[in-house]
């Protein structure tokens, strides 16, 4: 049993603090599964990441808070010429990866996106690497990399299995700054202490609300959110490796702690212990970049498109079977504002699916949504709850996401119920999905680099895994300079 840590003679640190700087410090990665897992995700979210690169509303967001700045042995931003420092990095490299609503996927009480911190993993691991080449030592590698990710997810994700900030009004992002923060102050060298220090400070710094993501307010902070955490985290771990304090009982204490203050006095708590779990079992989002509660409405409006395409007109209604949480979080009604009110809808994404047969990031812009179909089928869908879908989905061995779509004629007759239970990117359709995975990080990185750069970094990155984990983390940042 790990004893508890106080700071001179103080209070005795929380333990949930206490085991996730244990899990950073001294846990190891043993599962060939996991680090297989995380290969992909770390090429699906630098596609991700890169893919953005062609919306401008995402790249006003990128490059120095002050034109000109340099910085030297700084963070390179992926398709860019950026150097930046570590801590902006990171909320360059966050926002890239999160833009377009295309990297993976965790769903519990809480959801959220575990490769969101690889903003704050890769920007430090740029910028340490360099700092410890131009002093003679040796740089991070990308298996570093790799380790600091399953970290990241499975403390965001099993923060996420049993505790709801969205109950409380709190956004998820809460748990990519405190995953973020653990693992980039063991990144740079923070001992048991100081990673406790920044973890307390992270906690502390409390959460955005979610009403960003929600009507009358939902707006594009949700894509650069993430990316504001992990650069959040890099600076409290800047600071704790510094020697800045920490405070024990930032959860726990009485009236002035996060459980009393923002969680309505409930506790936090660790569903199971920290391995690599998440990992291993996170959702990849192969297919559509849409919010993850919907991805298998998309896979079933997208069945549909070749029967219903030539009766749009005859469409009586459209009934979408779903679960308890999509129905808070993207059943919506009445208009919708801007992309990213629209890839939050799940009527809108089954409107896109059945009009058009395909789902892409261009679909959420104003020249497609204004087409006069789209919000006449979404008028006509009946969005009901299936509870065995809602139990499914939280019950630890399945995790499903399950849709099932009919659309209905005016003469009475219908389609066949179209149901699907788990979408391509799930653990249960891996073998499926990840061929499907690499078709899509081709595709991204054709989208910002020429031929012969691509292949270079094909080459690089998916030719050999084991060669790939030994690359120094610099070679890959230069690889991804435009």
């Amino acid at each position: 049993m790990t004893s508890p840590v106080t700071l001179s003679g103080a209070h005795t640190f929380d333990k949930i603090l206490v085991d996730i700087a244990d899990y950073v410090v001294k846990g190891e990665i043993d599962s060939h599964e996991a680090y297989e897992t995380a290969h992909y995700v770390l090429l699906d979210t630098l596609g991700c990441g890169l893919l953005a690169l062609r919306y401008p509303e995402c790249t006003k967001h990128l490059g120095p808070i002050v034109p000109g700045t340099v910085v030297p042995h700084g963070t390179r931003v992926p398709g860019t010429q950026f150097e930046l420092d570590p801590v902006h990095g990171a909320f360059n490299i966050g926002c890239m990866i999160r833009w377009l609503d295309y990297n993976d996927t965790w769903l519990a009480q809480e959801w959220g996106h575990p490769s969101d911190n690889l903003g704050g993993i890769l920007a430090v691991a740029d910028y340490l690497s360099r700092r410890n080449i131009a002093e003679g030592k040796d740089p991070l590698t990308v298996k570093d990399v790799l380790t600091a990710m399953i970290q990241a997810h499975e403390i965001q994700g099993i923060l996420a299995l049993e505790n709801s900030l969205n109950r409380v009004g709190l956004d998820h992002v809460l748990f990519v700054k405190v995953a973020s923060t653990a693992v980039v102050t063991a990144m740079l060298g923070g001992n048991r202490e100081q990673v406790l220090a920044a973890l307390s400070n992270a906690w502390i710094d409390n959460s955005s609300l979610r009403t960003y993501r929600h009507a009358p307010n939902t707006g594009s902070r949700k894509s650069w959110a993430a990316g504001d955490a992990t650069s959040r985290a890099v600076r409290l771990a800047l600071m704790a490796v510094n020697g800045e304090m920490g405070y024990p009982t930032a959860l726990s204490a009485k009236t002035w702690g996060f459980h009393d203050v923002l969680f309505k006095e409930k506790e936090l708590k660790l569903a199971r212990p920290l391995d690599s779990y998440v990992m291993e079992n996170v959702l990849l989002k192969v297919a559509y970049p849409a919010e993850f509660h919907a991805q298998t409405a998309a896979e079933c409006a997208i069945q549909l498109h070749e029967e219903v395409k030539g009766r749009l007109n005859e469409i009586d209604r459209v009934e979408i079977a779903t679960h308890e949480a999509a129905i808070r979080i993207i059943d919506k009604k009445g208009p919708l504002s801007n992309p990213a009110d629209r890839d939050h809808c799940l009527q809108y994404v089954t409107a896109i699916g059945l009009l058009f047969g395909e789902l892409t990031a261009d679909h959420y812009e104003d020249d497609v949504a204004s087409d006069p179909r789209i919000d006449a089928l979404r008028e006509k869908m009946v969005v009901t709850e299936n509870q065995q879908y809602s139990q499914d989905y939280l019950d630890p061995d399945k995790r499903s996401i399950a849709n099932a779509i009919r659309v209905y004629f005016k003469d009475g007759t219908a389609t066949e119920e179209v149901e699907c239970q788990y979408p391509i990117g799930h653990r249960r359709r891996r073998e499926e999905g990840i061929p499907k995975l690499i078709e899509k990080y081709k595709a991204n990185l054709a989208t910002r680099f020429p031929k012969q750069q691509v292949n270079q970094i094909l080459d690089l990155t998916l030719a050999d895994r084991e060669r790939l984990e030994q690359t120094p983390v610099p070679d890959l940042m230069k690889a991804l300079v435009i």
